[in-house]
């Protein structure tokens, strides 16, 4: 069975074909810096590796480009669609709708629109893809996975807010938790690599959206994005924690309507509003070059993951490991060096000769002396929606036969 993943992020559409049972890669790539002049789509696959630079203004015309390479007569990997027999979507937030994967139905793609309220920058680029695969792909079966699934297991003390009890009963305001798959993975392969019956660790996931989980035994117990994925760390252009006292300022004081706000904390703040720049690439070479700005932005960033590391410690009364993921957090020797310096309290000591190494496998970068392990782990989100849809599919296909058989 092949399953073609589609990962729509804020600003970038990570997509890979796989084989199923076998979890054969076919293909991948990646379109990032979407709504940009100079957008890059990378696209490999076993007769090509390609990379491109265009103009892509949305999700749309980015998986549009994606169908025509998986097409493409010298370079594609299928003759004709239905060779693609399901299409597994990370969908950002389920809200209190969706615990499982579920298969896509019109009334699950309303609800998928209904949470864009709390996901702005992400549901409706989900459901946009989900909108472009169904045309795409008319043949193939469309499946969700949900990004809030796996913080299910947060108790009470960790996802309640303390706001008046019918606000959480009556409208479900609480925390619900993103980059699910992405911690779910990673906290699996570093228990996989730690060989610990009992575990106390923390992944940091950090991309343009970023977040950070404390999980204990296997399990989410806390995590620090909430209701939406607006607070926590700072991220691209999202200006995470803070005061909420200054939207009210902003409205009453300063005169913004409540849509420039919430314009200007999701899509203008963060890095982007302290340098200028949403990509840490250029951040980073910025700073090289002396520029204070990006060498403030990069001193508070790793200053928030500090603190986080910190509280999710105090948490869980202990730390075996801290985990470093997604784009920023596998490639970014920078933002691991500051976020380690100065937390030998918490036994974390990093070989800043293995911190320079990159490479596509669990990595661990702490020193000889480090009693806290530092591994960086490739995530992998798009195998882990793969076999999350091949399981769904096929226990609908189980079904379907015990039904016959009666």
């Amino acid at each position: 069975m092949k399953i073609l993943v589609i990962n729509s992020g804020s600003s970038s559409i990570k997509f890979q074909l796989i084989q199923m049972p076998s979890e054969t890669l076919i293909c991948s790539g990646l379109v990032e810096r979407i709504g940009q002049k100079d957008a890059i789509l990378n696209y490999k696959a076993a007769n090509a590796d390609i990379r491109e630079t265009h103009c892509i203004e949305n999700h749309n015309q980015g998986l549009t480009h994606i169908a025509n390479l998986l097409l493409d007569a010298k370079n594609g990997v299928i003759k004709n669609k239905r060779e693609i027999e399901v299409v597994g979507h990370r969908v950002v937030h389920g809200g209190n709708s969706f615990s499982d994967t579920t298969l896509i139905t019109e009334e699950v793609k309303q609800k998928i629109k209904g949470y864009s309220v709390l996901a702005p920058l992400h549901n409706p680029n989900n459901y946009e893809g989900i909108n472009v695969a169904e045309k795409l792909f008319p043949d193939a079966k469309q499946a969700a996975i949900f990004d809030t699934a796996f913080f299910r297991s947060l108790p009470q003390k960790a996802k309640r807010y303390a706001i008046p009890e019918k606000l959480y009963k009556e409208h479900k305001i609480q925390v619900y938790g993103f980059h699910g798959t992405s911690h779910k993975y990673v906290s699996e392969k570093a228990l996989e690599y730690l060989k610990l019956k009992k575990s106390k660790i923390i992944t940091i996931h950090l991309g343009n959206g970023c977040s950070m989980t404390a999980v204990e035994d296997g399990k989410s117990i806390d995590h620090n994005l909430g209701f939406t994925p607006s607070n926590g760390l700072i991220m691209g252009t999202r200006s995470g924690d803070i005061d909420h006292a200054i939207i009210f300022y902003l409205v009453n004081s300063l005169g913004y309507d409540l849509n420039k706000v919430n314009t200007i904390l999701n899509k203008e703040s963060g890095m982007l509003g302290l340098t200028g720049f949403t990509d840490l690439r250029d951040i980073e070479a910025e700073a090289a070059r002396g520029n204070e700005d990006c060498k403030l932005a990069l001193a508070m960033n790793a200053y928030k993951i500090k603190k986080f590391i910190g509280a999710y410690a105090a948490a869980m009364n202990g730390l075996d490991a801290i985990v470093f993921t997604a784009g920023i957090g596998e490639n970014s020797n920078v933002i691991r060096n500051l976020v380690c310096e100065d937390m030998d309290y918490f036994g974390i000591d990093i070989d800043s000769s293995k911190n320079e190494i990159r490479g596509k496998n669990i990595r661990e970068i702490s020193s000889a002396y480090s009693k806290t392990k530092v591994l960086v782990i490739p995530t992998n989100e798009e195998l882990e929606i793969a076999k999350q849809s091949y399981e769904l599919v096929n226990s609908f296909h189980d079904l379907s036969l015990s039904d016959s058989n009666c």
